[in-house]
């Protein structure tokens, strides 16, 4: 994937049309008509941001931007889930792989920033919560209050998580035996496994297999054995 020069907005990671399309291997004029077309699907400040204005003219004066952009009036930034819509809306293979590289490469990376790990997120609350309850008249009730916090942070915590690598294996044997089931042939054994990781993705909302919920595992491994493709050549 090229370099994608970084833009964020609100603190999140955003493509302007030029980019979307550039990585799409398309014509921004394709992304423009596929948002005018669907506009009703598309969310402001979920999907995209439509510069106008003042917000524009600083926004343009903190960077240097190609000629193609010097004179637009409005300008639009796309989010992952942005993205996600288009890559949708032009449902080709070199779309969807290049989502996949963008939220891989580019919307999930943050500089300098080095993410906890699932522990130290939840010690981090747990220290958090502590130190508010620190100083209460009664400790026995602030230790009753402090037990249940950290049972429902224990639980939100236990919601998010997602696949491990064992299960993200049992994830890729259950696609394998599926496709295989289908058609023996390398070429549209291939297509399959696209297409099967794509509705998979389509079905739970994520952007990767790998991001399904532990939770929802064994709703994910009999969506696999049910599933059917659209055309078995």
């Amino acid at each position: 994937m090229q370099h994608l020069e970084a833009i964020e907005k609100h603190g999140h990671r955003v493509l302007n049309t030029a980019q979307l399309a550039e990585s799409f291997g398309t014509d921004a004029k394709i992304i423009n008509r596929n948002f005018q077309r669907n506009a009703e699907r598309y969310v402001h400040g979920k999907h995209y941001f439509a510069l106008t204005g003042e917000e524009l003219k600083q926004f343009k004066g903190s960077r240097q931007f190609d000629d193609s952009l010097k004179f637009t009036s409005v300008l639009y930034l796309w989010t992952e889930k942005g993205a996600w819509l288009h890559a949708k809306s032009l449902n080709t293979d070199l779309a969807w792989d290049a989502y996949e590289r963008l939220v891989d490469e580019y919307y999930h990376v943050k500089d300098n920033v080095i993410p906890l790990s699932k522990d130290q997120a939840l010690v981090t609350v747990l220290r958090t919560t502590a130190d508010l309850v620190e100083g209460h008249d009664s400790l026995v009730k602030e230790q009753q209050k402090l037990k249940k916090l950290i049972t429902d942070v224990h639980h939100k915590v236990e919601e998010q998580i997602t696949l491990d690598h064992g299960e993200q294996r049992r994830v890729q044997k259950g696609v394998a035996v599926r496709v295989y089931e289908f058609t023996s042939d390398g070429k549209e054994a291939a297509r399959l496994f696209r297409e099967l990781y794509r509705e998979i993705k389509d079905r739970f909302g994520v952007a990767s297999y790998k991001d399904v919920k532990r939770k929802e595992l064994q709703t994910a491994l009999r969506y696999i054995e049910s599933w059917i493709p659209r055309k078995v050549s």
